[in-house]
């Protein structure tokens, strides 16, 4: 080890600087499978990968374990790439900087990989440390997890045997999650036309940055701004006060991300310029003020520019920026059943422009499922009154909470005995992969826990160190306790 030398759980940071070394975007994998097959190789355990990449790994049980009960570890392999504005980094090509900083690890501007490269991490040591006491354990390392969980959508019936799953993907040390909600992606691509900027036309940026992002599940409720829905306030304000034409408007990134950056290029009469600046101030001392206790690095911005060629035509300028207006973003509703817990959301994740089209996406997330479908309607209805083109992902399920599971009880008996204190029961917001391997497996008991991870999707991803001290040696202690 380099950067991680010297922290405990060792044997867990090795395999973490490892494979954060290894690019592994959503979708393109292929450099942490063959990473993953050479590590079976090397350690003379069997394994298999099926179609899509999805690779488990088996070892056997310890000596006088053999009758026990297979144990199913599972993480995903890929990350969320996202980068902070003038940050020079290839995520197809280049590791992942990490630095420590006041017992958290970070990356220098880009996200970090702990979302689920901490598990990856986890589950290798548990392959390799020879002094745990262990059943049989398969280790299943999923792709594509962060683009609606593909990975284990197509993973093949009986991939695995074991019918107890431990789930290394949360982010909360000291909480057990039983349960997750259910989630679909929406979009509404607008086609347009384009016209001639007038000569006596100005152009202009606007933009807003420094925002804090993160998971469109589990920070949702957090009072984030979303640069893409603040950004278009500015502009449906302004349209109803001055005659201006947009060239180009931009934000987001991942569709399950709360979007940290937007901006517009737009043209608007030069003796307007004055009148136009005045304005925007007000709206800058609107954002600060609603936004600033949470969102303390935000920035607004409006520059003089270069004068764009062509500008979109007016009925579709006025459908983007009006149904961009009315689009609920954030919370829909609360849980009646957990406290605290989100039950319906949704986020507008990103806004793209290209030579013929312009593309909003966003996410619907539930714990119910007709909430969830009812969240995706408001959507389709809205977008339905102009002439957008409206498409539904088929989305992956939830996973109900089981109170009863010998899984969570196993676990928080193991956790009380380890810290004299109770963890946290919780349903998560944001999806995890049990959903889908209840679908195939419907008798399988599961749990999912994780170690410490602040604002994951955003480059202010951070991984708390003895947050890891304590996921071990609980991971530890239920792969040593299961028979």
């Amino acid at each position: 080890m380099e950067i991680l030398a010297g922290f405990q759980p060792e044997i867990v940071f090795k395999y973490f600087e490892e494979i954060s070394k290894i690019p592994r975007p959503s979708g393109k994998e292929e450099k942490i499978i063959q990473y993953l097959l050479q590590f079976a190789e090397k350690y003379s355990l069997e394994y298999k990968k099926d179609d899509v990449g999805n690779v488990l790994i088996t070892k056997p049980a310890s000596k006088g374990k053999e009758n026990c009960e297979t144990l199913v570890l599972q993480a995903h392999v890929d990350m969320i790439i996202d980068k902070n504005e003038g940050v020079e980094h290839d995520f197809e090509n280049d590791a992942i900087s990490m630095y420590v900083e006041n017992g958290w690890i970070k990356a220098r501007g880009t996200t970090l990989g702990a979302d689920c490269g901490i598990g990856v991490a986890a589950a290798l040591a548990a392959l390799t440390d020879n002094n745990l006491k262990h059943c049989k354990l398969e280790c299943l390392f999923t792709v594509d997890e962060e683009r609606e969980l593909l990975g284990a959508k197509c993973l093949p019936a009986n991939f695995f045997t074991g019918k107890t799953l431990v789930n290394l993907d949360s982010e909360d040390e000291g909480e057990l999650f039983i349960g997750c909600a259910g989630g679909i992606n929406s979009t509404a691509t607008f086609s347009y036309n384009i016209e001639p900027t007038p000569s006596e036309y100005i152009g202009f940026k606007v933009a807003i940055g420094g925002l804090i992002g993160g998971h469109s599940g589990d920070d949702i409720n957090k009072g984030r701004a979303n640069a893409v829905k603040v950004l278009d306030r500015f502009l449906w304000r302004m349209s109803h006060k001055f005659d201006f034409r947009i060239s180009h408007y931009e934000g987001g990134n991942k569709s399950n991300a709360i979007p940290r950056e937007a901006y517009a290029i737009l043209t608007v009469h030069k003796g307007l310029k004055t009148a136009l600046m005045a304005s925007f101030d007000v709206f800058k001392d609107d954002i600060e003020e609603e936004f600033g206790k949470v969102e303390t690095k935000v920035f607004v911005s409006l520059t003089e520019v270069e004068q764009p060629a062509y500008v979109i035509d007016e009925l579709t300028q006025f459908e983007v920026l009006a149904t961009l207006h009315a689009c609920p973003t954030g919370v829909l509703r609360m849980s009646d059943e957990m406290p605290n817990l989100v039950e319906t959301s949704m986020n507008i994740a990103s806004i793209k422009f290209d030579d013929k089209t312009i593309v909003i996406t966003t996410s619907q997330r539930s714990s119910i499922d007709s909430k969830k479908f009812y969240a995706v309607d408001i959507f389709k209805s809205l977008f339905s009154l102009t002439n957008a083109c409206v498409k539904v992902s088929d989305g992956y399920p939830g996973w109900k909470p089981n109170f009863n599971s010998p899984i969570l009880q196993t676990t928080k008996s193991i956790y009380e005995k380890l810290f004299n204190q109770s963890p946290l029961i919780r349903v998560v917001h944001a999806g995890l992969e049990c959903g889908l391997f209840l679908e195939k497996y419907p008798n399988i008991d599961m749990i999912s826990i994780g170690p410490t991870i602040k604002d994951a999707h955003s480059p202010d991803e951070r991984l708390e160190i003895a947050s890891v001290v304590k996921f071990w040696a609980l991971l530890k202690g239920v792969i040593e306790t299961h028979c």
